[in-house]
């Protein structure tokens, strides 16, 4: 035991270089990003089990008093803004392209299950990112209607209620599990074990992630020129929402809460589209799914430095 809680503290301490590890071999070895996509689910339940085991449901519950807040946040970025995205890309033409389906569910997309986890790991409160992670999924079928009707190809939204409820009870029953293990193990919330917690989610996250890259290494051997350019594209997304959405909230006084919410805005659920889309545009949104993967988890690497500027300048 004490040989595993060495191990797992040292994940912790390297948290992001394990990313990038998880990152690298995923590209590296497409063959066993193959192999391991079965894994993807069980090990977001895991991943999800651990954010609430080091949270516990105290922390996690919403006050009455913070749900209209939460519920305007989720509402904003995942309707709000797909629909600008819709309308910046029809005013210059491209919306019918792969990659602008790519970037509208990029926008419309709930936060990834990892989001607790990259807050974790780039030294911001998870809270916020759990909250948002459920209520962003529960109120997903409702929230991507208008995107749906709007969005060439994707007229018909009934298929998203069964794929967001499956995903939804993933969570529910992730996060009951994490929650009793909080209770049951007091270890837990120690010092000593949420660093062996951080440790576990640094090293699972590296592991789905493996499993998430699964097209771009053969397009990166296959020299597709399409591959830099859509890598641009999702780097630009991802940390321009990052900057806009976690500023604007530490401008309106969201204190320590504004980098979980630049982290939700910048890091999207791409996979539960997936079941619900005709299997041409999934086909044909795979290569933008996979590098998406990059700048997630390049997110603790890059962003730390500015969301712990953030905290420390938030008032109390």
């Amino acid at each position: 035991m004490r040989g595993l809680l060495a191990v797992l503290d040292f994940m912790a301490r390297n948290g992001r270089a394990v990313l990038i590890t998880g990152l690298a071999v995923g590209i590296a070895f497409p063959a066993l990003a193959r192999a391991m996509q079965p894994l993807i689910v069980p090990l977001i339940m895991v991943m999800l089990v651990i954010a609430a085991a080091r949270i516990g449901p105290f922390e996690a519950r919403l006050r009455p008093s913070a749900v209209p807040r939460a519920l305007m946040v989720t509402v904003t970025l995942q309707t709000v803004l797909p629909l600008g995205g819709i309308a910046v890309l029809g005013l210059f033409g491209v919306l019918e392209a792969p990659w602008a389906l790519g970037v509208v569910l990029a926008l419309a997309g709930a936060p990834i299950t990892g989001s607790p986890g990259l807050a974790i790991l780039s030294r911001a409160d998870p809270v916020p990112a759990l909250r948002q992670v459920v209520l962003g999924t529960a109120l997903l079928p409702v929230t991507v209607l208008p995107v749906f009707w709007l969005m060439p190809g994707l007229e018909s939204p009934e298929a998203m209620l069964g794929a967001a409820a499956r995903l939804l009870a993933i969570i529910l029953v992730s996060g009951a599990i994490g929650f009793w293990l909080h209770h049951r193990f007091a270890a837990l919330a120690t010092p000593r074990g949420r660093a062996a917690l951080d440790g576990a989610m640094a090293l699972n996250m590296a592991v789905v992630v493996i499993a998430l890259m699964a097209a771009v290494g053969p397009a990166l051997w296959a020299g597709e020129a399409a591959l830099w350019a859509l890598l641009a594209l999702v780097l630009v997304l991802n940390f321009a929402s990052q900057l806009a959405v976690a500023g604007a909230a530490h401008g309106l006084g969201a204190g320590a809460a504004a980098p979980a919410m630049g982290i939700v805005a910048g890091n999207r659920n791409l996979a539960v589209f997936l079941g619900a889309l005709p299997p041409d545009l999934v086909a044909s949104v795979m290569l933008f799914v996979g590098v998406y993967q990059v700048p997630m988890y390049l997110t603790p690497f890059v962003m730390t430095g500015l969301y712990r500027r953030m905290v420390a300048a938030a008032p109390g």
